[in-house]
């Protein structure tokens, strides 16, 4: 995993609260769950605790789910009261199946192999009560991956707490074993007209066709309620609705 949710856990948090309106992302699955009559969440990517608020404060039993210590300590420390998960998404137990599980963040761009995403749908459906929701989002390989151009740099900029950030990417084509691309990011804080490197980040992430996410759902006892276009700021995302059959 990449060094952007653990050794950059703090720029992360900072950054990701001016890319991302967490209120709509709280409404869009909220809005799911409550279509549903689901109350009970566990939510894998949670992160530095972003959204846990939302779902706290509205009357959620919320599970907060993550691979990065890093990332879970600025969330306890954001959300004392709530539970939080050290854990991988491909090997998981809960103590009790819950009513529905959300992936956010596009999570499931990080499950490289066919065989990750089979393990990992694998213990979602081991984990949720029989007629539970699952909802998650995933970058649209048709619409992104033939508009990546090599070598180009994308700059994102943020201000959070006075500090002001620059991220400097590059995407790149790696076709090696699917429609991935690798994601070089050096991060920066600006004082003045200087920027001062504070990190980089080097991660491989997987897009998905449609197709591919209704085959790996059927196979794996899914049944697939809903297939969404969902706002994102950077990439072309679609969101899924499944019922666990």
């Amino acid at each position: 995993m990449n060094s952007l949710y653990s050794d950059l856990a703090k720029v992360y948090d900072a950054m990701y609260a001016t890319f991302i309106d967490y209120k709509d992302e709280y409404e869009f699955y909220s809005e799911v769950l409550k279509k549903y009559n689901k109350k009970s969440l566990l939510e894998i990517g949670s992160g530095t605790g972003n959204l846990t608020t939302y779902f706290k404060k509205n009357g959620f039993e919320y599970l907060g789910f993550d691979l990065n210590e890093e990332m879970l300590e600025i969330a306890r420390i954001k959300n004392p009261d709530c539970i939080y998960i050290k854990g991988d998404m491909r090997s998981f137990k809960l103590e009790k199946p819950v009513e529905s599980i959300i992936m956010t963040g596009r999570t499931i761009s990080y499950l490289l192999s066919n065989q990750d995403v089979e393990s990992t749908l694998k213990s979602i459906h081991n984990n949720l009560e029989k007629g539970g929701v699952f909802c998650f989002d995933f970058i649209d390989a048709n619409k992104f991956i033939p508009e990546i151009s090599e070598g180009k740099e994308i700059t994102h900029e943020a201000s959070y707490d006075n500090i002001y950030y620059v991220r400097k990417s590059k995407w790149n084509l790696n076709l090696k074993q699917g429609m991935d691309f690798i994601w070089e990011s050096n991060y920066y804080k600006k004082e003045g007209k200087k920027l001062i490197e504070i990190g980089k980040d080097n991660s491989i992430i997987r897009t998905f066709t449609i197709n591919e996410i209704e085959i790996f759902l059927q196979i794996n006892n899914f049944e697939i309620r809903k297939i969404i276009k969902k706002k994102s700021y950077a990439f072309p995302t679609y969101a899924i609705i499944a019922l666990k059959k």
